[in-house]
């Protein structure tokens, strides 16, 4: 008997073009999650539209209609108990989530960010990074802890940096790792092959795991 998927929420608040590639990687056979749920903040998401043509349940929390973060937590937090959800990922939510829901869902919550954390949290990364000199740029998922993009580390996504590039045309080149790399760490995390020991995490027992960094887009 084939191993039962884990039961997977995705969280959004724009396009959800990540939201479309975890989507996508969960279409194959032997892939040990399901995208069974996808949640917005936002009524207006694009990326709603990417659930809607999957098939995949979708539904709105409206983030307008709280009063308060934990009241809005509250809502997410049974929604996601009613349908027997078991990892999280954060893909474009822009909403901070509370300490206490980060810390009933410790270790089952993985955000995407645009730059080799600890690098460059927060916004404008690409402009930062530009800005900084740096040769190389890239995404990270990580697990959500109450601060903002911090919280241990499971895979990273490596680009080089251009002489020519524009902000613009650095954000292709890492949107295009994380297109690859959010599904590549939601199948370590599902399949069981992720352990975290105090705040960092082994892959299989390995520290420094080589399948959980991508060089390129193309590699």
């Amino acid at each position: 008997m084939a191993e039962a998927r884990r039961r997977t929420a995705v969280l959004i608040s724009g396009r959800g073009s990540n939201l479309a590639a975890l989507i996508e990687a969960a279409k194959a056979e032997r892939y040990p999650a399901e995208i069974a749920l996808v949640v917005s903040d936002n009524p207006d998401a694009g990326g709603l539209a990417h659930a809607d043509a999957y098939g995949t349940p979708a539904t709105v929390i409206d983030r307008r209609a709280f009063a308060t973060k934990l009241d809005f937590d509250a809502e997410l937090d049974d929604l996601l108990y009613a349908n027997r959800i078991e990892i999280v990922c954060l893909a474009g939510f822009m909403r901070v989530l509370s300490p206490e829901f980060v810390t009933a869902w410790r270790d089952r919550i993985l955000n995407i960010h645009p730059s080799l954390l600890p690098a460059f949290p927060g916004l404008r990364t690409h402009e930062r990074a530009l800005a900084a000199g740096v040769r190389v740029h890239g995404a990270s998922v990580h697990f959500v802890r109450p601060e903002v993009d911090a919280g241990p580390i499971v895979a990273q996504g490596v680009v080089p940096i251009l002489p020519e590039d524009t902000p613009d045309d650095l954000a292709a080149r890492v949107l295009a790792v994380e297109h690859r790399l959010y599904p590549m760490a939601l199948r370590l995390l599902a399949g069981g092959r992720v352990n975290v020991m105090g705040e960092r995490v082994f892959i299989n027992g390995e520290r420094l795991a080589p399948e959980a960094t991508l060089l390129s887009p193309s590699d």
